[in-house]
């Protein structure tokens, strides 16, 4: 806490430059140093649920020959993506909330950052790719299958990948060229873009655009598409003559729905409060460590509840074992 105190203080009060800096020092969450040894409890709490979940759902999806279909494929890139992202940012952050283990070589620093812009950047790729899988579920029906063939769902995830991996990338090498920085004291609990940025002396203007596009390139599009998948869905189940068919309809679509609003309502407060917002630092980087977090907990338990093949698959295993060999 008083090495905390001394980066802050000496953050504020010198105007030493650093040269190509080999370590950068991540403070965690400021104004809340002296709670942070708790608040990093429920933090572990979050990412042992995302987890034990994500893990519980791929073995589930892997096993269980039913699920070998689009929908619960992508669901099970979106919890390899989950799980990618917890192992990105859990390890770092509880050790400063724990150890005071503030320091971090520049270089681990700006991998962190490409893994956990990348990895939100698929499971953003992968919710527009689920949202595509319900619209011809329900829009076209009878094309479901030869649309959407094993073939076709590797390359919508390797295009997912390759979009995210490529986009992402250009991020750390932006930054790698910069020479000149004002501090090395990064406030944030993980290595965040803008974050980084910001400690940088020298004109970041190219940085700072490139940040924006790839943000709208990948989330704003994704978003629109996802909005308008949804819309051409509604219109298809209100047209339905059935109220039973309507519900049918609608129930295998509340799980994404809920996924889809919980990732991009975070995921945009998260992005627009670091620049262009006026909140308090220690709240934007509780949100945007909630919005990291907290999606990949929420996620198996959403599905897990509102999917009838995924339950059934866990009642076999812990309610009727016996069952399980027929």
């Amino acid at each position: 806490s008083v090495e905390r105190k001394g980066f802050i203080s000496l953050m504020g009060s010198t105007n030493m430059s650093y040269l190509n800096p080999k370590t950068v020092t991540l403070i965690g969450i400021p104004g809340l140093e002296h709670v942070q040894f708790w608040i990093g409890f429920p933090f572990l709490g979050v990412c042992l649920v995302a987890l034990l979940g994500n893990i519980f759902l791929l073995i589930i999806i892997h096993t269980e020959r039913s699920l070998h279909q689009p929908m619960y494929i992508f669901l099970a890139v979106l919890a390899a993506t989950d799980l990618g992202l917890c192992v990105t940012i859990a390890p770092k952050m509880l050790a400063i909330f724990w150890f005071g283990s503030c320091s971090m070589a520049f270089d681990a620093c700006l991998t962190q950052l490409f893994f956990i812009h990348a990895l939100q950047g698929m499971e953003s790729g992968t919710l527009l790719a689920m949202a595509f899988d319900r619209y011809v579920a329900i829009c076209d029906p009878l094309r479901h299958t030869s649309i959407l063939t094993p073939l076709f769902i590797v390359r919508i995830v390797l295009m997912v990948a390759i979009r995210a991996t490529v986009l992402v990338g250009i991020l750390p090498i932006l930054l790698k060229r910069l020479q000149l920085f004002q501090s090395v004291v990064i406030v944030h609990s993980y290595c965040e873009h803008m974050a980084v940025v910001k400690l940088a002396a020298e004109d970041v203007h190219i940085s700072k655009s490139y940040g924006l596009f790839v943000a709208f390139a990948i989330l704003g599009f994704d978003m629109i598409f996802v909005l308008i998948s949804y819309i051409l869905i509604f219109q298809a189940v209100f047209r339905l003559p059935q109220k039973e068919a309507r519900l049918k309809a609608f129930n295998t679509c509340t799980a994404h729905i809920v996924v889809f609003l919980e990732f991009y309502i975070l995921a945009f407060f998260s992005f627009f409060s670091h620049r262009f917002g006026h909140v308090s630092p220690y709240v934007h980087i509780l949100l945007s460590t909630i919005y990291l977090l907290v999606p990949p907990a929420l996620n198996p338990i959403i599905y897990g509840v509102k999917t009838k093949e995924i339950r059934m698959r866990i009642a076999q295993i812990y309610i009727l074992k016996p069952d399980t060999q027929k």
